[in-house]
């Protein structure tokens, strides 16, 4: 595994294990489809959460949360709505959240929950 994907995937369970313990129900994780993928599926309440999860191990590149678009917002806008249609769910509400994991070397990682960007 490239180290690249190895880090992301440490901030993917990272984010699912920080979810959990804030009571959100992790109903899927990595579901694709040919528009693209979302990282996590959620239930928080009667919010159905789609969770987009960005981690970097340093800032050389700006925040995690800089390098979310508004291509990518879109695009996540789109996934939920084929999340929705191919699970045949109408949630009360439904929302977009970005989690960004900032892990780097021997420091703890920290984990920023923005809540409802989309």
């Amino acid at each position: 595994m490239r180290t690249k994907d190895a880090v992301g995937q440490y901030g993917e369970d990272l984010a699912a294990r920080y979810l959990a313990e804030a009571g959100f129900a992790i109903l899927e994780r990595n579901w694709r489809c040919e528009l693209g993928e979302i990282d996590i599926v959620a239930r928080d309440g009667n919010a159905l959460v789609v969770c987009e999860v960005k981690t970097r191990r340093g800032l050389n590149y700006g925040s995690p949360l800089e390098s979310i678009t508004y291509r990518k917002l879109a695009t996540l806008r789109q996934l939920l709505g084929r999340w929705l249609r191919e699970h045949d769910l109408r949630p009360p509400e439904v929302r977009i959240d970005i989690i960004a994991v900032l892990c780097p070397r021997g420091v703890q990682p920290t984990v920023d929950h923005v809540k409802g960007v989309a």
